[in-house]
């Protein structure tokens, strides 16, 4: 094995995440405020996405192409998900941590998003759509089987407008590491 995963585990579970800039070599980050994404009440989504999944187009999988989701993820004109964080991804998913939760439009891959699961915390990694609408049904339908797999806590990272219109919100880091040391303990499975 090339890369020394539990020490990738250990990052994750103290709050890091790994990113490269510009393809270069990964380094771990930090941040002052955590993006959650709420497990509770205070999830939201548009009315006009409501309507969307009321109309049942899309199945929901898990690691149905975990390669394709991570490829979808990283595919874009600026990309902190480097040739070799994808490779990490690939051992992480192998050995049980990675996972892909996906929309599907018949046999075509509509959208997904790439996490990692540590006991009841999801740290979100990255997400993208190939058919509109594919990840934020990916989103909407995650966070109701993280809520059935009893996760308390679903780490988005960074804010960004797109993840406030779920009701995304930031903590600060002392609140954040009290959350994650509790949910990394929860004996929660991500795969049903």
């Amino acid at each position: 094995m090339k890369y020394h995963l539990p020490g990738i585990i250990e990052g994750y579970s103290q709050g890091n995440f790994l990113m490269a800039e510009d393809d270069l070599d990964l380094q771990w980050y930090s941040s002052s405020e955590h993006a959650l994404i709420p497990l509770d009440d205070r999830f939201r989504y548009p009315t006009s996405l409501r309507r969307v999944i009321n109309q049942n187009r899309f199945s929901v999988r898990i690691n149905g192409d975990f390669q394709a989701v991570v490829a979808g993820c990283a595919d874009r004109d600026t990309t902190w998900i480097s040739g070799e964080l994808q490779e990490i991804y690939g051992e992480l998913y192998r050995a049980g941590w990675a996972y892909s939760f996906e929309t599907w439009l018949g046999n075509e891959l509509a959208g997904g998003v790439l996490g990692i699961a540590i006991g009841g915390a999801f740290i979100g990694e990255s997400m993208f759509f190939h058919i509109s609408e594919g990840s934020k049904v990916a989103m909407v339908k995650l966070v109701d089987h993280l809520r059935q797999q009893q996760f308390s806590l679903f780490d988005a990272q960074m804010l960004n407008p797109h993840l406030e219109r779920f009701g995304a919100y930031t903590i600060d880091t002392p609140t954040y590491q009290n959350l994650l040391k509790t949910a990394i303990k929860q004996p929660s499975k991500f795969n049903i």
